[in-house]
Parts: C-alpha cells; structure tokens; sequence
C-alpha cells in the first residue's frame, strides 16, 4: 500500500556518537536512588502513591554505558508527518522521540532540536540526549527504552486516518505500550493516542510522562491554570510552593530560577489540563490531553553554572533549554496502580498556543492563565478532544499497514513464556510482535521455555517462572542465572549461595566465575561486609582482566569503601582509551587524593578529565577539585552541580 502524502517515511541526519555495546554486568545491586523525601503541605494521596511501587533496580534491563563523546555523521530512520500547518519529524529508532515540531505558519521550532545530540548517563539505563518530545514510562526517569528502536509501522484506518505506530514490550513492568501518531490535513495540532496495557494476573504500579524539551529565552514563560505546584529543587523535601512567588522570584519566568527546579501544577481537578509556553511574541508549545493524563510540570536547569554546563554538555552550540511535561500521576515521585488486565488510554494533542505577549507575559497571574486557557480552547476544544478518545482506543487494534522498523525481539519471548504457562497476554492484532525481531539476545530463552538444555546467556530475565525453569538445570550457567535472578529482587542470602555453588564447580567459563565473584562481593557489600566484599571484587577483576565494566566498578567501589590502595592497584592496569577510560583516569585521582597524594591527583585534574557518562547532578570532578586544588576557582568544565 503506498505510502501517503502527509507521512514521508525517510531518514535524519545528526552528528552524534555510538551508542556502543551494552554494559555486561547485570543490574542486581540496589540502586535506584530516592534522593527526595515529601515535606510539609503534601497530601496523604500524593504520599502513599509516592512510597508505592519503587523498585531496587532496573532489572533485567542491561546499561547502556559503552559510548563516548566522540561524534560522527549518521543517519537515522525517521518519519515526517506534514500539512499546511505543522511538520513533525519522528526517529523511531531512538525511542520514538518526536525530534521536530515546526509550525510552518511562524516558522518557529516548538521542539528544543538540533544537529548534535549528546549521549550522557541521564536515563534509567544511563544513556540518553536532550531534545524534542519523549515517551517516558517504567518507574522515575528517562524511559528504559530512551535510545532503543521501537516496533514501527504506518496504519491505515477504516476512519481514514493515517497514523505512525510505535510499540514495545516494556521489561519492567511487564506491560505493552504503543503510541499512535497523526497529523489531519489543516490541524493546528499534532495528536498521539497513548495506550498501555497491563497483562498481568497481578497490579502492576505505573509510570508515564511525556517530556517535551522547549526552547528557553529570556522571555519565555510557561503557563498552567494552577496558583500552587508540587516542588523539589533536587536538594531538598518536595513541598508546596507557589510559582510565581518562588524564594523570592517568578519560577514561571525559565530564566528567574537560579538552579534547578521542578513545579508539577496542581490544577484543580475541575479545570482542564493544560501547560504552555510564550515566548517574546506569545508562541511557544501548548500540551493539550484527555482527563487521565493528570500531570502538568515545568523543569528548568536553571542560571547557575552547573546548570549552563549541562545543557552545554548535553546541546553543544544550540542554546539553553527547559522541559514540559506531562504524566498520569500529579508528581513523578509517584506510581498509580494498574489493575491487572487493565488497558488505560489517553490522547495528547501539541501545537503553538500562540498567545498574546502582553497578557501572557502580564504581571496578572489569573489574567494570564485565563487568557492561556482561552486560547488554547480555541486551538483544540476540550470535549473535542475527549470526543477523540474511543476512535483512538478503537484504532489502536486496527493492524499495521506496513511495518517500517523491528524492535527487540522480547515481546516474542514474554508471548512465548505466557503460553507455556497458560497466562493471559495481549491482542496483537494492532501491535504484532513477529518472529524477526529475535536476536542473539533472546535467543537462549525462547530455547529454554521449548525444553533445551541451557547453555548461558548475555542477556537476563526477570520472574517466578524463570527460576523454577533454570532450577530445574544442571550446571552452572543455569545456577548463575538464578543467582542474578534473587540478588536483583534482594534475597542475598540466596543470591549467595548459588555463587558459592558455581566458585566450588570445576570447568566453569571464566566470564561466569568473573561475574560470581562480582555477585558475591555486591552481596557482601550489600551486608556491609566491605573487606569480604572487596576482596571478591577484585578476585573478579583477576579471573577476567579483559571485562573493563567489571573493572571500573571495582575500582569505583573500593574508593567508595575506603580502600584506595587497591582502587589504584587495580586502576592503573586499566586501559588507557575507549570507554570507562576518563572515569577510570578520575577514580585514580580521587584515590590519589584518599592516600594524600593530593598534588597527583591536582596534576591529573589540570591534565584534563572527561568522564561521558558523568551522572546527572554528579559533581565528584569540582569536589575533587576544590580539595586538591584549594584556593583555584574550579574550572567550568568541571562543574556540574545542580544546585
């Protein structure tokens, strides 16, 4: 079927580095850090859904750390979506990001776009890149799916519409998740129709955010029909604050915030839902949805140093930006809880909200969002777009037309596993998952669930009936598995003994014994057992000196147990390029420091250290800095700190 003239299917061409292969050490430590706690003011609602649903890790998920800073010309798949109003650009093989939204009639990129993306360790899964629009869903953070292709096809429906649909298998939760994208000849607005479904016999607590990165000027302000917002400056409790009497500024204003800051809205559950941006002539992105998307919110990285050195880091060259999103619950510290066999949908619809400067930009607040809501009505009508809602639900089981891109094969293994066992799964009449997408990666399991022998596997799974498949193995790949499977949900007496099991085996393959000793040395650690738990690390390290993951970790957990003597024994056998190699380069001076070798390290630092996969907020290198080289101002290349 051809394809039609509003959606081109081509390709994108961006300057941005590999992402490299997957880190091959398994997620099982404990963490996922909460860093903030809830304040004064907060609802007992906002509370309890704040402490429901955490997870320790994002196991089975493997990290995505093996890419550096070093950018290239490529090209990317993508997806254009065009009327005579709006052309929206999509990359559907990095996490189905919408990278693009132009508003042909002002000529204005809504979107915060740009040629040169770069990757750093800001998602779940580390790997992730600023701009454009993306679907978040998991637990809090960037999605585990960030940087992953997505199942991808164009739709055809008996309604006539012409829809982009993306779709996956999310790990986490064990749900499926699909977006289907629209643009009708002559809409102001772009629409996507989100639906998740949930499986399971079982709750599953739920996750989902739409972040959408705005360009940031010094006369942009961003609007939602809320006095009051749930804030958190990434240091302190989340409390209730009014926005536009923030610590003494305007917050609403991006460029008032002198450090990082998020206000999720909380609007009125009578009201409409909506958040907007103006900038000097009153455009600027408008996110409209249907009622269950409850969640408004404004991110800025705000005017401090750390804050300019991020969006530097992560947008070379094209200008600073701020964040507005929008999600289920009414704070991103919260899970909802899904029932099981539950199918939640909603539609999102973007465009310009094209405001009127003076009112929008007006010291009335009230005035303002007044206005905004008026605007944004007559750009899409409330109960217009509630009307929307069953034909998306509808469409969403109509089958694809033509499949434009595979995504991981995991979605044929969680159909597999559900058969054997008898459970239910999915319709997948409007989002098949085909035999294809199986890799190397899936492979091994999909084996095991039809009766073979098991034989490893680089990859891991998650779940109550893995383990009573691979204890019903014999060797020790199946045993280390197993033993992965209970350190990542935390019984580490159990974890435990099964590494003590395949250390006493003769014959075992010598990345196996590596990552048993790893296990038990996390474990014992874990047990505050650090001499033990050190001594393991690095017998790991010794049995494989080639896994430079492995390497890196213990070299950073000796530090931070206060063994620097064996963080740089083992440092300084490491290599000397590729990745893990700046981090590597700091860690050896942060030991230096530790045993009072302070001028080596302070000689390391003014050498010059690059760390890409420097976490969010971490900002160790200026630390460092200041206690080796007292006195000097730290370089801004050095500071990261977000507050």
């Amino acid at each position: 079927m051809a394809t039609p003239s509003n959606l081109t299917v081509t390709t994108v061409s961006l300057s941005m580095a590999d992402l490299g292969p997957l880190n091959p050490l398994p997620v099982v430590a404990a963490e996922l850090d909460q860093p903030y706690t809830v304040g004064e003011g907060i609802p007992e609602e906002l509370q309890a859904s704040a402490r429901y649903g955490l997870v320790p890790n994002v196991y089975p998920y493997l990290m995505q750390d093996g890419y550096s800073r070093d950018a290239q010309p490529r090209e990317f798949p993508a997806v254009v979506l065009e009327n005579s109003k709006l052309k929206a650009t999509v990359l559907p093989s990095l996490g189905g990001r919408i990278w693009e939204l132009l508003d042909k009639t002002t000529g204005k990129q809504l979107l915060h776009t740009h040629g040169a993306p770069q990757l750093a360790n800001i998602a779940l899964r580390k790997a992730w890149f600023a701009g454009g629009l993306e679907w978040n869903i998991g637990t809090r953070g960037h999605s585990p799916t960030s940087c992953d292709p997505l199942h991808t096809a164009l739709v055809h429906t008996p309604d006539g519409k012409h829809i982009l649909r993306m779709w996956e298998f999310e790990r986490l939760r064990e749900v499926v998740f699909q977006v289907d994208i629209w643009l009708p000849d002559d809409s102001e607005v772009l629409f996507a129709a989100v639906r998740i479904r949930n499986p399971n016999d079982h709750e599953v607590p739920m996750y989902w955010w739409s972040n959408a990165a705005i360009p940031e000027t010094d006369k942009t302000r961003v609007i939602a029909p809320a006095d009051e917002a749930f804030g958190s400056d990434y240091a302190t409790d989340i409390t209730r604050v009014r926005p536009t009497a923030h610590e003494g500024y305007d917050g609403t204003w991006l460029v008032n915030s002198p450090h990082a800051a998020d206000f999720f809205f909380d609007i009125d559950p009578s009201e409409r839902r909506w958040v907007v941006a103006s900038d000097h002539d009153g455009d600027g992105l408008a996110m409209l949805s249907t009622g269950l998307l409850r969640g408004k919110k404004l991110f800025v990285w705000g005017q401090g140093q750390g804050g300019k050195r991020w969006q530097e880091w992560l947008s070379p060259g094209a200008g600073p930006y701020a964040e507005i999103q929008a999600g289920l619950a009414q704070t991103q510290f919260e899970h909802l809880v899904m029932p099981p066999g539950a199918a939640w949908s909603w539609v999102e619809a973007y465009g310009n909200g094209h405001l009127d400067a003076d009112v929008s930009h007006g010291a009335d607040w009230d005035a303002a969002v007044k206005h905004a809501g008026q605007r944004l009505e007559a750009l899409k009508p409330h109960e217009e777009l509630e009307a929307m809602l069953p034909a998306a639900i509808n469409n969403a089981d109509v089958p694809p037309s033509k499949m434009l891109l595979t995504g991981s094969g995991w979605g044929v293994v969680e159909r597999s596993r559900r058969r054997r066992s008898g459970k239910a799964w999915i319709d997948e009449s409007g989002t098949p998952f085909i035999n294809e997408s199986v890799t190397a990666e899936e492979e091994p399991w999909l084996g095991l669930l039809k009766g073979q022998p098991f034989d490893g596997a680089a990859s891991f799974v998650a779940g109550a009936d893995w383990e009573d498949l691979l204890e019903g193995q014999d060797g020790p790949e199946a045993a280390f598995h197993l033993a992965t499977m209970r350190h990542a949900r935390q019984d580490l007496a159990g974890a435990e003994e099964e590494y003590l099991k395949i250390l006493k085996t003769k014959g075992v393959r010598r990345r196996t014994m590596a990552l048993s000793y790893r296990g038990l040395g996390l474990a014992l650690l874990a047990a505050a057992a650090e001499e033990e738990g050190l001594a393991e690390l690095r017998t790991g390290v010794e049995t494989d000196s080639t896994a430079t993951a492995l390497l890196v970790e213990a070299v950073t957990l000796a530090v931070r147990h206060g063994d620097p003597t064996m963080a740089l024994d083992l440092a300084d056998a490491g290599p000397r390029d590729g990745a893990g190699a700046g981090r590597l380069t700091f860690l050896k001076a942060l030991a230096l420091a530790r045993e009072g070798h302070k001028d080596q390290a302070a000689a390391i630092l003014r050498a010059g250290v690059e760390i890409p996969d420097l976490r969010e907020g971490e900002d160790a290198i200026a630390e460092l800095w200041e206690e080796v080289c007292p006195g000097e101002a730290v370089p801004p290349a050095y500071r990261f700190g977000m507050h």
